[in-house]
């Protein structure tokens, strides 16, 4: 009896715990380079109710959250004409340091910048870096025409004087087990000690199973509404039948409770 109450509440804290993620997904919708997340569930121990015979009984005590993934599917591609827009069509992350803590970090968003120093920069203030893991800066930033980002990194110069000159190309990284990079947030994810790299450093795009730089496109969320409204439906379900069960088991003890009466 009051081992159902217990496993109501193990079911009510974790479609809780599922409904939290589902409700980041959906928030994130529209947030550029975005990859929504997945809550897995694993029954907890069992209860051996049977010590004799062949067939031994079990009664299970609930369920708890296990894990939560990161799906890591491509996004689709929006159009801004942006040439400091970069979109990745394919595999790989862009490789950001910060300049204060010099911490390196990795994203798949690629609304870039040029400070005053002539830095690559994201909106934080991080710096691209290149193929050879060193920040990408551009010389004399004021005498530049026309910048594009090339599908293979390179970044083409045209300078007021008439001469093009090339920088970068910006380098991709990837992971063995992407699955245990730390979100951190501000669309930027940290390496763990789990986390194996497959390249020593970045490497251009295009290569090596990298995907290509796609220079005036950013890449969407990769959250299918469709699907998260159905997760919470079945979330609100679930939550609502161990809400039943917690209910159920209650009206059980009233009864019991009544017998002398």
């Amino acid at each position: 009896m009051i081992r159902s109450l217990y496993s109501g509440i193990s079911g009510l804290k974790s479609h809780q715990y599922k409904m939290d993620v589902v409700a980041n997904n959906i928030s994130n919708v529209n947030t550029i380079g975005y990859k929504s997340s997945r809550v897995n569930f694993e029954d907890l121990i069992y209860q051996k109710t049977n010590q004799s015979g062949v067939y031994p009984s079990y009664v299970g005590l609930g369920v708890n959250v296990s894990g939560v993934d990161t799906i890591f599917t491509q996004g689709g591609l929006k159009s801004t004409g942006r040439p400091l827009d970069v979109a990745i069509q394919g595999n790989g992350f862009f490789v950001l340091k910060d300049p204060v803590t010099t911490r390196t970090y990795y994203s798949r968003e690629g609304v870039f910048y040029l400070d005053k120093d002539g830095y690559l920069i994201n909106g934080h203030g991080y710096r691209v870096q290149d193929v050879n893991g060193a920040d990408i800066q551009i010389n004399n930033p004021e005498a530049v025409v026309t910048l594009t980002i090339q599908n293979d990194g390179q970044i083409k110069l045209v300078r007021s004087d008439g001469t093009t000159e090339f920088a970068g190309p910006i380098g991709l990284m990837s992971f063995k087990n992407p699955e245990t990079l730390e979100r951190i947030g501000q669309n930027v994810y940290s390496a763990t000690i789990d986390t194996q790299t497959s390249f020593s450093s970045p490497v251009t795009p295009g290569q090596q199973g990298q995907g290509i730089l796609v220079s005036g496109y950013l890449e969407m969320s990769n959250v299918d509404l469709a699907s998260e409204f159905t997760e919470m439906i079945v979330t609100q379900r679930g939550y609502q039948a161990n809400a039943r069960v917690i209910t159920t088991s209650d009206q059980m003890l009233e009864e019991l409770l009544n017998i002398k009466r």
